[in-house]
């Protein structure tokens, strides 16, 4: 858990000091920056989508995600979470909420967050979470001068989301192949390229709810077993 503790922190860190920053910042710069925070997420998640090779199961898993995702109502569940955060700060610290989910999803869905934590929980090597929690101190500086305080609150988020897959990666090592690994990767940053289209007011995305899909290559691995059985029974 070292790796995520030290991710942890330095989110908390680095949006504190964005939080102070973030009065002295006009709003026409706040709203550029913004924009320009926008296209750096929109290329980060074409990169991390643009690794795929298998892009049936990323629909697939794309599909069958949102459906779970709807179902549990994940986006509506942060948002309420977020709301009721931000009735302790009162009106002045408006927009808690957006800052706490935005941060959240990125700093959670991409490929650091989970070959780190694997890494993390298999290996006890630590190295891509340090490396994670510089880009993210650095960056939770510059979204909560313009998001405000509810990125300090997507640090909780991540702890608890990396500090599962770090408990639970040696019971789901067998199925974490390489392959497995790319996919998942993939579907992260096709959902990062998401909340990018939605910071740049595009297309407001629903992503949180498409937060399973990040684990649907799993299932596929269990099943294919099955399904090449069936296949051979046919033909």
């Amino acid at each position: 858990m070292q790796g995520t503790l030290v991710n942890t922190v330095a989110i908390i860190i680095g949006g504190l000091l964005g939080v102070l920053l973030r009065k002295g910042i006009p709003n026409n710069y706040k709203e550029t920056i913004m924009q320009g925070l926008g296209l750096c997420v929109v290329m980060i998640g074409l990169m991390g989508a643009l690794k795929a090779d298998n892009i049936l199961i990323v629909i697939f898993s794309i599909v069958i995600g949102s459906i779970i995702g709807e179902a549990l109502k994940i986006e509506k569940r942060l948002n309420q979470f977020g709301n009721s955060i931000e009735k302790l700060f009162g009106k002045s610290e408006g927009g808690v909420a957006k800052g706490f989910v935005t941060a959240s999803l990125i700093y959670c869905v991409g490929a650091m967050a989970i070959v780190g934590a694997l890494d993390s929980g298999l290996k006890g090597d630590h190295s891509t979470l340090y490396a994670k929690s510089v880009l993210d101190g650095i960056s939770s500086i510059i979204f909560s001068s313009t998001l405000g305080i509810g990125v300090v609150l997507s640090a909780g988020a991540v702890f608890i989301y990396q500090g599962f897959i770090v408990i639970s990666a040696s019971v789901v090592e067998p199925l974490l192949t390489e392959y497995v690994i790319e996919l998942m990767s993939a579907i992260g940053g096709l959902l990062i390229l998401g909340i990018g289209l939605s910071i740049l007011g595009i297309k407001k995305v629903n992503v949180a709810n498409m937060l399973p899909a990040v684990f649907m290559p799993i299932l596929f691995f269990i099943l294919e077993p099955y399904f090449s059985n069936l296949v051979n029974r046919i033909f």
